[in-house]
């Protein structure tokens, strides 16, 4: 499953980002003013930024800690996103799939 996959490349102390982001993306979604295609840019830049700052802070803000938190920031964003995806694409769209289907 592509899933798993993906979650072999998290470190473990960036895992917390997936759950967190995606609640951060349900309280974006309810804010009126913010369209739903920046949702995604928002979260990637947060989880950017939360996975350098939990990076540096455990292990320095060297060069390589910093470039490593970068891409597991956009890992976890990715999942949290791709999660959300997951849910509306299983749920949503297969009910309307299924009236589309009956008619």
């Amino acid at each position: 499953m592509i899933g798993n996959e993906i979650l072999s490349f998290i470190r473990p102390e960036i895992l917390i980002l997936i759950p967190v982001l995606i609640i951060l993306g349900l309280v974006l979604k309810k804010i009126t003013f913010i369209k739903d295609w920046t949702i995604p840019i928002i979260l990637g830049v947060l989880g950017i930024l939360f996975a350098v700052l939990i990076l540096g802070f455990a292990e320095g803000f060297y060069a390589p800690v910093i470039v490593t938190g970068i891409l597991q920031g956009i890992l976890a964003a990715g999942m949290a996103v791709y999660v959300h995806q997951l849910k509306i694409q299983t749920t949503k769209k297969r009910i309307e799939d299924e009236e589309d289907a009956l008619e």
